[in-house]
């Protein structure tokens, strides 16, 4: 009986260290099992005859085609035939008939500077009064500055908002005065900087005062790239000037 229990147990440890051998060898195989990269393998890239070239020039996107107001080009010409005769009231009164032609340079430049800003929302007959009315009592920084707010007021009156430009009018002055040393600036971007005078002047007085063609404004009625400068309305949408000022002045 113990003999047949001994025997029993001798087999039950041969059957357990048997198992554990198999169970060893199935690890050592798997282990020696080689394990997938991860690494993605890279792929080359074959093109067809052509399709290399402009991958390796490096070939960049088509560009947008040109922007340009619709039918600008038409309206131009049938405006030039308008004014052919150049018989507007701006031929004989506009900005540039307001100054003193005979006055020193620094002075002439004030005084086209001056009319701009009383040109705004005025007619040019009107403008024209007043710049007359003003060169009258001397129109220069000096007397500008000498001169009192009810005394300014009565001179250009009626001009359309009148009271807003004497405003303008005294502090665009003292700027002039202490930063220019009496001229205007030559450049739009110090022009627009000064109180009451917005792209339109600076461009015009760019071109009348400094005779240089910096560009057009936006919906602005006075073509500054032009000589003499041409009437016509020119409807550019916000962020579209630069577009139009490379286009315009290139057929004028």
């Amino acid at each position: 009986m113990c003999a047949a229990a001994g025997g029993g147990r001798s087999a039950a440890r041969r059957l357990g260290r048997a198992r554990g051998a198999a169970g060893v060898s199935q690890v050592q195989s798997t282990a020696s099992i080689p394990r997938r990269s991860r690494r993605r393998k890279n792929v080359a890239i074959a093109y067809e005859s052509g399709q290399a070239d402009g991958a390796e020039q490096g070939t960049s996107e088509p560009q947008r085609p040109h922007w340009e107001p619709r039918d600008w080009r038409q309206q131009l010409e049938r405006i030039r035939e308008m004014r052919r005769n150049r018989d507007a009231p701006v031929d004989e009164m506009g900005v540039e008939k307001c100054y003193d032609s005979s006055a020193p340079p620094q002075v002439m430049r004030y005084q086209v500077l001056l009319s701009l800003m009383l040109s705004s929302q005025t007619k040019d007959q009107v403008t024209s009064a007043a710049m007359l009315r003003l060169r009258q009592h001397g129109l220069t920084v000096d007397s500008i500055l000498q001169m009192d707010d009810a005394t300014l007021g009565q001179i250009i009156y009626p001009v359309g908002f009148w009271r807003n430009k004497v405003k303008y009018i005294k502090q665009t002055t003292a700027i002039l005065k202490q930063k220019y040393g009496g001229d205007i600036p030559r450049t739009v971007e110090e022009l627009v900087q000064l109180p009451g005078v917005g792209p339109k002047m600076a461009h015009l007085a760019m071109n009348i005062a400094w005779d240089s063609v910096s560009g057009i404004g936006r919906k602005q009625r006075v073509c500054s790239a032009s000589e003499p400068p041409l009437l016509f309305h020119l409807p550019v949408p916000a962020g579209r000037q630069k577009p139009v000022q490379g286009a315009v002045p290139g057929v004028l």
